[in-house]
Formats: C-alpha cells, structure tokens, sequence
C-alpha cells in the first residue's frame, strides 16, 4: 500500500491544478498504452478497431464508484470536487472504514450546458479494483455503479486537460467517427438511454510532462452480430 501513497498524492495534485498551458499536444493519436496502467490497475478491454484519430473499445463488466452530478461551469473545477470526495473514499471515509488501491483512470462524464456561460453537468467516477469488485464498500453521498459490457469511442491526446482543449478534442472524435456504424451506434445509445455527450478519462501524475494519455470518451451499445470484419 505505502508504494502507491506518493501516485495517490501526486494525483491528487493533477486534479486540483489547473495548468493546462503545459506544453506537448498530439493530434490523431490512438493505440497508446496510458503508462500509469503498467503501474496500477486499470479496467481491462479488447480492442474492436483502431481508425483514423479513433479507437473502438469493448470494456467488461465493472463496478465504478460515481459521485452525484456537479454542476459546474469547469470541468477542471467539477473534476477538482469530484475527485476529493473519492479520494476521501479510498483512504477510508467509507461504511468500512476500509483503504482502497488508487485505479486509473479517473473519469468524468460531460453533459454540456446550453450556452458558453451555462452551467454543465459533470459525473466523476473512479474504477473499483477487482479485490473489491464482489463487495465494493458504500458511502454516504457516492453512488456504486454496475457498467454493463459496453463499447467505447477514444480519442487521445497528450498534455494536460484543460477547459479550453476538452471541447475541441471531443469535436474531432466526433468529426473522425462521422460516417462510420459506431457514430450511428452512439447518436441511437444517446437517444436511447439519454447518456452524456462525452467522458475526459485522466490518468497520470501532474509531475509527468512527457508521455501523457488523456482520453475522450464516448460510450455505446452494440450488438457483436454487426461488428465489422
């Protein structure tokens, strides 16, 4: 437990500043392996497609820990709140009183408001290890979540998250996915279920300036029988 406490903190650090000046961009990027998973544990997936400035993704079955809905003209502000609520989480502040390993990546739905000085809606959650997956332990004010087998739309990107560079990579996923099946699956899930425009899914210590991961997220059903060959 002690080797993580320093990722744990440094963390926790990311998601309270807001630098996103940082340098090292990068655009169309897909297939990398975020580094902090080689490190801590992170949900596991199968790769169903990589195309131009997106991947295709089907994750398992898995329980998350949410918190209830931030609204928020920041996502780095919601993220901020957010993430010290599940941060008290794992270090005990729960029914058990019991210590949770840090995951990655910390992840935090998007639902945009209607106009540039609107309040958004934000939902962040945070992966359950699998030791704890069978009897994750509750907590007053965050919610436990099943996420059924579900296919996800990426993007990545490096440098740091910011409220200026979120939209613009959300944009280009959507740009890159237009003609494909997966942008008819993820308008039809959006209907269907009323689900968030997109997800900022963040992994790495604030210390990393180089070989840094970040993911937009999008997610949807699909029924295996169409997938293509």
């Amino acid at each position: 437990m002690a080797a993580f406490i320093p990722f744990k903190l440094s963390l926790l650090l990311s998601l309270l500043s807001n630098i996103g000046f940082l340098p090292e961009t990068s655009k169309n990027k897909v297939g990398i392996f975020p580094p902090p998973c080689n490190r801590i544990e992170c949900p596991s997936f199968d790769i169903i497609q990589q195309g131009n400035g997106y991947e295709i993704r089907r994750y398992n079955s898995s329980v998350w820990i949410s918190t209830p809905r931030i609204q928020d003209i920041s996502l780095v502000g919601a993220t901020r709140t957010g993430f010290l609520q599940l941060f008290d989480y794992i270090q005990g502040k729960n029914k058990y009183e019991k210590q949770i390993e840090m995951t990655a990546p910390v992840i935090t739905e998007v639902l945009p408001g209607d106009g540039p000085f609107c309040e958004s809606t934000f939902t962040v959650s945070f992966y359950v290890p699998k030791v704890n997956q069978a009897n994750p332990p509750p907590a007053e004010g965050l919610l436990i979540e099943r996420l059924k087998s579900t296919y996800v739309a990426i993007r990545q990107f490096g440098g740091f998250v910011t409220d200026y560079n979120i939209a613009e990579e959300a944009a280009a996923l959507q740009a890159s996915l237009e003609g494909t099946a997966w942008s008819d699956a993820i308008e039809r899930s959006r209907k269907h279920y009323g689900v968030t425009i997109y997800s900022v899914a963040q992994s790495n210590s604030p210390f990393e300036f180089s070989g840094r991961v970040n993911e937009i997220w999008m997610m949807f059903d699909f029924e295996d029988e169409f997938l293509p060959v």
